[in-house]
């Protein structure tokens, strides 16, 4: 007779999944102390939803009482060819190759709830799912139970994935026999953490958000600090760098669910044209993808930081165009980028800098060299 767990992973490969592994709601007894730590140290930075409901998020009993087994299952994401092939060409974008098509919270969702339906009509048991919504430590877990293990970026790394798997967990009361978990394979190996342009890694094991590219482009709400912004390069959502120099990554292969491939306007688009784009625009141009959750303005804030990296004083104009932006973000990034690829151009556009009543855009203008008045005079907004 074929086993309950035989079943699950039968019906998890039927449904999609590339690998599925099964541990214990007490196999991560170290991660309550670890995130205590990370938010202990501040590393979080704005992420207060990491703070919130903490103690469920290190113990998976406090989430859910009645849990028995947890079933993590991956979903594999990697990319075709070189990931990192567009820092190559500043005039184009850099988007997270994870972000590069339909939004994986609805692709993973969908299956997980497909595949809990199944199951709880098996087993006649209740049962949760989760992928990236609640508080649920999804990386610990799935080195638990034998998908991979957390590298030195703190990322999941698998020996058949390398680190391009989408996670997503059913918490079940079945009891179901758990896997081993996977060793740390890393060794002496330190790709990851010194290929990261910001060093964001005080310590193996270890990151600081708030020097993350993906953190100061998608979790950031205000201005991205000085300090990045150089660093930050043609990234405009997200950061592969770490994700992409890991060896492991020798073994992947490229997605074999359709919905995740890249979108051929978001494997390298030119960094004018997403500068044009209007709120109904991006809208349109991210319907059904990561990147529309953030924002028009974030997102256009990311776009000008790109362009004031690029070195091609051509682009210029597109961040003269949003010198008089309805956003405040969007302006002072516009500022930014035209001191940097056109100061005669900023020069001669001082009655933008006189109307100016947003503090932080300002401050751009007289890091640029041109303080403002003290009494900004009115002004007209366009979007």
């Amino acid at each position: 007779m074929t086993s309950l767990k035989s079943q699950l992973l039968a019906h998890a490969e039927a449904e999609g999944f590339d690998v599925v592994r099964v541990t214990t709601p007490d196999a991560i007894p170290s991660a309550p102390a670890r995130l205590r730590a990370f938010l202990d140290r501040g590393f979080h930075g704005e992420m207060g939803w990491m703070n919130d409901r903490s103690d469920q998020r290190g113990d998976p009993r406090m989430l859910w009482p009645d849990v028995r087994s947890i079933v993590m299952l991956g979903l594999n994401y990697g990319p075709v060819g070189d990931p990192m092939a567009g820092l190559a060409d500043p005039a184009t974008a850099l988007i997270s190759v994870y972000a590069q098509g339909d939004d994986y919270h609805d692709v993973v969702k969908k299956k997980l709830k497909s595949l809990g339906r199944w199951w709880g009509e098996l087993t006649g048991l209740p049962l949760k799912v989760f992928v990236d919504t609640a508080p649920v430590m999804e990386k610990p877990l799935a080195a638990a139970a034998g998908l991979g293990w957390q590298g030195k970026h703190t990322n999941l790394v698998s020996r058949t994935f390398g680190s391009w798997l989408f996670l997503g967990s059913i918490f079940t009361a079945a009891e179901i026999e758990a896997d081993e978990p996977e060793r740390d394979h890393c060794g002496s190996c330190r790709a990851c953490l010194d290929s990261c342009p910001t060093a964001a890694f005080p310590a193996p094991y270890r990151l600081d958000a708030r020097r993350c590219i993906s953190y100061l482009t998608i979790e950031n709400k205000g201005p991205i600090p000085e300090e990045f912004r150089e660093a930050i390069g043609n990234r405009i959502y997200g950061c592969d760098d770490c994700l992409a120099a890991c060896p492991w990554n020798k073994f992947a292969v490229a997605a074999r669910e359709q919905k995740l491939m890249a979108r051929e306007a978001l494997r390298q688009p030119k960094l004018a044209e997403l500068a044009r784009l209007d709120d109904a625009a991006f809208r349109a141009h991210f319907a059904k993808n990561p990147v529309k959750r953030i924002g028009r303005d974030r997102f256009i804030r990311n776009v000008l930081i790109a362009i004031g990296n690029s070195g091609d004083a051509g682009l210029g104009i597109e961040a003269e165009a949003l010198l008089n932006d309805r956003s405040a973000l969007v302006r002072a990034m516009a500022v930014w980028a035209l001191s940097r690829l056109a100061p005669q151009r900023l020069t001669a556009r001082l009655d933008d800098r006189d109307r100016e009543d947003d503090e932080e855009v300002r401050g751009e203008w007289r890091r640029a060299g041109h303080p403002a008045p003290a009494a900004p005079r009115p002004r007209s907004m366009s979007s």
